[in-house]
């Protein structure tokens, strides 16, 4: 098997825990491993560190699977599936759950959602294309699904040297399927959503507002296909007003009302929501609850200072927009802003606005998508949940 030799000291990000070695993390590579093969990593002195995937066309050239010498092999992929899945079940609904979370289960590129009877694949990482079978067929013993659906069609597989891709892996799939998420029914568009379909990621902080929306009126900016809405219509709101700049996802989002019966209670508007913020605060109005659960606005290191502009504006008119008393529910999905950075952004709007800020909850994303401690890039959703005092 190739070894891949790193140079004096690297071994170190290989110790503290983390999965990723770079190339130039990399002295020398001994035999001819094909991109995307298993390989043995070693340090500069030869002592054995890790089995990894190879890929010298990534900046992330080294992926790794184990810190056992093993082989990596169908056996070996299929137990990382059933240690998943097993985990999952400790506490989880698996019919709405992220079933597999790349890296944190050891799996690295590979992302597995389940909605309803149909599971959703994603892989980011070449050397996971080899055991791409290996998987599906562990998902399909263990979960009996009605099919498996490949979305490969994301641009971050090119830096792996792979071509977009979708298609059914296993089953039948049809275009759009029902999920249930804490007692909400929601329908998912498997082909054509965005990521696989759904943010399962804030599942769990959707259920943590249940105690503040009781009898509320509700102001939900960014709202998708309504997830958060629905969650506080269910939960007792009276009045839930969603927003959200595509009417594809406000018209799927009225869909879904009418799934849960909740017509009465909840509308969609189609507008930016920076606009739709503006102008409410321009015509003082007033909310029990904002929630504001806006996309990643940063994607590279580089654009954080504007994003960081854009997380202030829309949460200090949003500070605005709670009545004296009421709560604010705001998140960010750019792990290239981190929990502290997020605070602090969250504190200056605070001062500009002319507001107190109480700390109710911060949370992250559920249990279904783990944290590696060593891995900080796993750790990516911020979710707040504050009262606000005039």
């Amino acid at each position: 098997m190739t070894t891949v030799i790193l140079y004096k000291d690297k071994e170190k990000r290989v110790e503290s825990g983390h999965p990723w070695l770079f190339r130039s993390d990399i002295f020398r590579v001994v035999g001819e491993a094909r991109d995307g093969e298993p390989v043995r990593v070693t340090s500069h002195k030869g002592n054995f560190l890790a089995m990894a995937v190879y890929n010298p066309r990534s900046q992330i050239a080294l992926r790794l699977l184990s810190r056992q010498e093993e082989s990596i092999d169908r056996a070996f992929i299929q137990r990382r599936v059933k240690r998943a899945l097993d985990y999952r079940r400790v506490f989880g609904d698996m019919r709405s759950c992220r079933l597999i979370f790349a890296e944190s289960d050891g799996l690295p590129g590979i992302i597995a959602d389940a909605f309803g009877d149909v599971v959703v694949m994603q892989n980011t990482c070449l050397g996971m294309e080899t055991f791409q079978q290996d998987i599906v067929d562990a998902l399909a013993e263990d979960l009996n699904p009605q099919g498996i659906y490949a979305r490969n069609d994301v641009p971050v597989r090119a830096l792996e040297g792979m071509e977009q891709m979708t298609g059914v892996l296993y089953g039948q799939v049809p275009s759009r399927v029902e999920m249930v998420e804490n007692g909400v029914r929601f329908l998912v568009d498997v082909k054509e959503g965005q990521k696989t379909g759904f943010f399962l990621d804030q599942k769990e902080n959707r259920a943590a507002i249940a105690p503040f929306v009781k009898d509320a009126k509700v102001l939900d900016c960014f709202t998708h296909t309504g997830s958060f809405a629905l969650h506080a219509a269910r939960y007792g709101a009276v009045n839930v007003t969603g927003v959200d700049i595509s009417e594809a996802a406000c018209s799927f989002a009225r869909e879904n009302t009418q799934l849960n019966g909740l017509e009465d209670r909840v509308h969609f508007e189609c507008a930016n929501a920076f606009d739709y913020l503006r102008k409410a605060q321009d015509g003082h109005q007033l909310f029990d609850v904002v929630i504001l659960d806006p996309p990643a606005f940063t994607k590279t290191r580089a654009a954080v200072p504007g994003a960081l502009r854009g997380y202030k504006e829309i949460n200090l008119r949003g500070m605005k927009l709670v009545k004296d008393g009421g709560y604010l529910v705001t998140c960010s999905c750019s792990h290239h802003v981190p929990p502290p950075m997020f605070m602090q952004m969250l504190c200056d709007a605070a001062k500009d606005a002319r507001v107190q800020l109480r700390q109710v909850e911060y949370r992250t994303q559920g249990r279904d998508h783990p944290i590696l401690p060593a891995a900080p890039e796993t750790q990516y959703l911020k979710c707040g949940i504050f009262q606000v005092f005039k």
